[in-house]
């Protein structure tokens, strides 16, 4: 089928008529599955996540970072993805003071659009971290309600928070993990080459736009989110598939059981 002929198909079923070719065929193929499998049991929303937290860092960085440059984090967002009517259902950000690079280049103050006077004003890390967590826990999540960490690739986690609890003298949190890495579910669900996982690439694909303010924290979260969405309702099932053991990154089985992260906790001091 030509694209055309995809886009009338979907718009006869009321659904997305947005996105590439293969985006489409994907799209409409989905659809006739979960059609069969409507006919065959009823649908089950249970066994799933109740809500998915995206979360993308901000950290301090240089125009050419050198190995041996360390990345704090100075902004912390979370959006809350309710995954029942696929809504954002609430968002948190706050600023981080970063201790061993005070003063930010330039070029982060450009990238970014966090300016000096917003980190000299900003707690630092431990007592962000906690305010999330409680953030965290005011929404019952991990306690009445299952949900798992998506990110848009793996150093938000592995490197980021990583490199952070060991400036802040924090063990890692546990409840951070495991987590969702879109671009590979993307990639995966899509069936499209690394090079066409990236946020603005993603967005292209499906047909939308990005909005606000690229390399914000909480603006390319809430684009995450978008794309998340438009996943869910072409019909993929986002799963864990990145975990941290050891500090080491490891990759979590797609035939692993679905598990929701644990209720959030402050980590213990180093």
């Amino acid at each position: 089928m030509s694209r055309e002929e995809l886009r009338v198909k979907l718009a006869e079923f009321k659904l997305d008529t947005r996105g590439v070719k293969d985006v489409l065929k994907k799209r409409l193929k989905n659809y006739y599955k979960k059609e069969k499998l409507m006919h065959k049991q009823p649908a089950d929303g249970e066994n799933y996540y109740d809500y998915i937290c995206i979360i993308d860092f901000e950290a301090t960085c240089e125009e050419s970072n050198q190995p041996e440059y360390t990345h704090e984090i100075i902004e912390f967002p979370i959006v809350l993805l309710n995954t029942r009517n696929l809504e954002i259902e609430d968002t948190f950000q706050r600023y981080v003071k970063p201790e061993i690079n005070p003063q930010l280049s330039d070029f982060c103050v450009n990238l970014t659009g966090i300016s000096q006077d917003l980190v000299d004003k900003a707690d630092e890390f431990p007592l962000v971290l906690q305010q999330a967590i409680d953030w965290m826990k005011q929404k019952e999540l991990g306690s009445r309600y299952s949900y798992s960490i998506l990110t848009d690739g793996s150093w938000d986690m592995s490197k980021f928070l990583n490199i952070q609890c060991r400036v802040s003298r924090l063990r890692y949190p546990p409840f951070a993990k495991k987590w969702i890495n879109i671009r590979k579910s993307y990639g995966n669900f899509y069936k499209v080459p690394r090079s066409q996982t990236k946020l603005s690439v993603m967005l292209e694909k499906l047909g939308m736009g990005y909005d606000g303010r690229p390399h914000s924290g909480l603006d390319d979260s809430k684009n995450i989110a978008r794309i998340a969405v438009r996943m869910l309702r072409d019909g993929c099932e986002l799963k864990v598939n990145e975990r941290l053991h050891g500090g080491l990154l490891l990759a979590v089985s797609s035939s692993a059981p679905l598990e929701g992260a644990p209720a959030p906790q402050m980590p213990r001091p180093r």
